[in-house]
């Protein structure tokens, strides 16, 4: 498994000859990372271990208790706020707001990632490319915020490199390539639907689906979903072992999550996961949380959003409010 995943890595980025001392560094340094990560309305929960917990009547934490500390956050920060926590092990969960839409903006990269690992698994067996299909694209399709993707036009990149530089970096065009490949925002959705959330709404490309305007359903979902489809991705059976091992790579790996749910988490935690930066002070982050005592894992999804359009946006209310749902749940 860990050869797998470092020559997937290894192969992420086609980077031109003139970088390729500092892509060495890189490479050597995310191998490394590699070997180490490898060894409003109720809505029904995504199939796998979030519907098998709520099957099984699992405990769930009070969450009139928790409640006034994320109403605090939202008088604080002058913002909306949704949470949803809930640890794998007992099954036990902390949620506010959990069911309200929120657009989504980029975290939504994360299941595009994992949907696309899922449609072509079986392809890279049957001696096809895979992961390593090169996927070509034009000066015209690069939107803004694409940091990787400008710089390869003229050679086109691996579905493997789109898929490291949509998580790494949050490469817009990269993730707009990674919805091209599943049949657009609506084959993600299907993907969704299939792994059991109907909630989940994909209508638009990046920039747009980050528009984040209030009212607005198209391009929303909620803290309760977007835990679901992450946890049927990343713990669940919806990749082969060896994906999902590679998924949880990219997202321990990103440059983009400091300042969010990892800034909330306890010291020696492990943490994967996928930022977002929506309109309206729109600030968001999910995650797979794994306790330094090696307990079962903690999934959590903070979606937030503001009034104004131009509203600044918070990493702190976002840090706190994982702060708050982790000792909620008493980890």
């Amino acid at each position: 498994m860990h050869r797998s995943i470092s020559r997937s890595l290894s192969r992420s980025l086609p980077f031109p000859s003139r970088r390729r001392r500092r892509a060495a560094g890189a490479a050597a340094c995310l191998l490394a990372l590699a070997t180490l990560t490898a060894c409003g309305q109720e809505q029904r929960p995504a199939s796998g271990p979030a519907a098998d917990a709520a099957r099984a009547g699992a405990p769930v934490a009070a969450t009139g208790a928790t409640a006034p500390a994320f109403r605090e956050l939202e008088r604080e920060f002058d913002a909306r706020l949704g949470v949803y926590a809930v640890d794998t092990g007992t099954g036990r969960s902390v949620a506010y707001r959990a069911d309200q839409r929120f657009a989504y903006a980029s975290t939504f990269k994360a299941l595009a990632a994992g949907a696309v690992l899922r449609k072509h698994a079986e392809s890279g067996k049957d001696g096809g490319d895979g992961m390593e299909k090169v996927v070509t694209y034009g000066r015209d399709d690069i939107v803004e915020n694409s940091p990787v993707t400008e710089d390869f036009v003229e050679t086109g990149m691996t579905l493997s490199g789109l898929c490291a530089a949509t998580l790494w970096y949050s490469d817009n065009t990269a993730a707009n390539l990674l919805l091209d490949e599943l049949g657009g925002p609506d084959g993600l959705e299907r993907v969704l639907e299939e792994l059991g959330d109907d909630v989940t709404e994909m209508d638009r490309l990046e920039p747009d689906l980050s528009e984040g305007r209030p009212g607005d359903v198209r391009d929303t979902s909620t803290p309760r979903a977007m835990a679901g489809s992450l946890r049927a991705f990343l713990l669940g059976d919806a990749l082969e072992r060896d994906d999902r091992a590679l998924l949880r790579t990219w997202m321990e790996t990103n440059r983009t999550g400091g300042t969010l749910v990892r800034a909330g988490v306890p010291d020696g935690w492990t943490v994967a996961d996928k930022s977002g930066s929506a309109g309206y002070g729109g600030r968001n982050d999910i995650a797979v949380l794994w306790p330094e005592d090696g307990g079962n894992p903690v999934v959590l999804a903070v979606l937030t959003s503001r009034d104004k359009q131009n509203a600044e946006r918070r990493d702190a209310l976002v840090a706190r409010a994982a702060t708050a749902a982790i000792s909620a749940l008493g980890r």
